[in-house]
């Protein structure tokens, strides 16, 4: 029974349709990266599987069931405030809020289980920090921390490496490779070399969604599902700007040096 399956989406708002007759099936581990141009429908579906917006027309099913499980959320590092006067083991512990009725107060057994987040997650003697104080880096992973604190076995992060420095941002994949042992994970981006590096497979959303099972993607299938000039290829040992007309060399990529 597949994770997640998306039959035949159709999604918008005020009666105005954003994406249209998408499919799409999530197993266990999987770890998709979905890419777009803004404005393709990212957003939207990401809000449909998270049930903040009803489809229009078809249905998502979670192990064959309409009744959402938890997810492990990461939303964009721009929607978070950072003025808010919160700490760093309390922000993972709003993580396990889902699995708790309304009102019902965190336990014992539920903050030892922040502070081993904290700690995977590198935190770990920061549980007492406000998340003012915290860097890029620090923030993200808090944040991942409590997206991952109540065991989700589907994780879904939107734009994860915005505003990270490299050091961070490696840290950060690190991480979602030894998560991806125990949840799938769903990668939005806008860095196509990020997902090609990173992911097990790619989807491209606009409009509708062209899954392509796994990240040997040609620059015909960018361009055809982007429908707008490419600023970034992934194939050859190395992602590469392009500038201009662009040749792929199949047999010797590295000899392509227009970057």
């Amino acid at each position: 029974m597949p994770l997640l399956q998306i039959n035949n989406l159709c999604a918008g708002y005020d009666g105005h349709a954003v994406l249209r007759d998408v499919n799409l099936t999530v197993e266990e581990h999987d770890f998709l990266g979905i890419i777009g141009p803004n404005g393709g429908g990212k957003t939207t579906l990401i809000k449909c599987i998270l049930g903040l917006l009803a489809p229009m027309q078809g249905e998502i099913l979670y192990n064959g069931s309409r009744q959402r499980p938890v997810i492990g959320y990461l939303p964009q590092y721009t929607s978070i405030d950072r003025r808010f006067p919160i700490t760093v083991g309390e922000v993972i512990l709003s993580g396990l809020a889902s699995r708790k009725p309304l009102a019902a107060r965190y336990t014992a057994d539920d903050r030892q289980q922040a502070v081993r987040v904290a700690a995977r997650m590198g935190l770990q003697g920061l549980e007492n920090r406000p998340i003012g104080s915290l860097s890029g880096g620090q923030l993200q992973r808090a944040l991942l921390g409590r997206a991952v604190a109540a065991q989700p076995r589907l994780l879904l992060l939107d734009e994860p490496s915005t505003y990270l420095d490299r050091h961070y941002e490696t840290r950060l994949y690190q991480l979602l490779e030894e998560l991806n042992h125990e949840c799938a994970i769903i990668l939005v981006s806008h860095d196509i070399g990020t997902i090609l590096q990173r992911v097990k497979a790619i989807a491209c959303v606009n409009g509708t969604l062209d899954y392509h099972p796994d990240t040997l993607v040609s620059e015909e299938w960018i361009e055809r599902n982007f429908q707008c000039p490419i600023d970034l290829l992934g194939h050859g040992p190395l992602p590469h700007r392009i500038l201009g007309h662009h040749h792929h060399h199949p047999e010797n990529p590295q000899t392509d040096n227009r970057q």
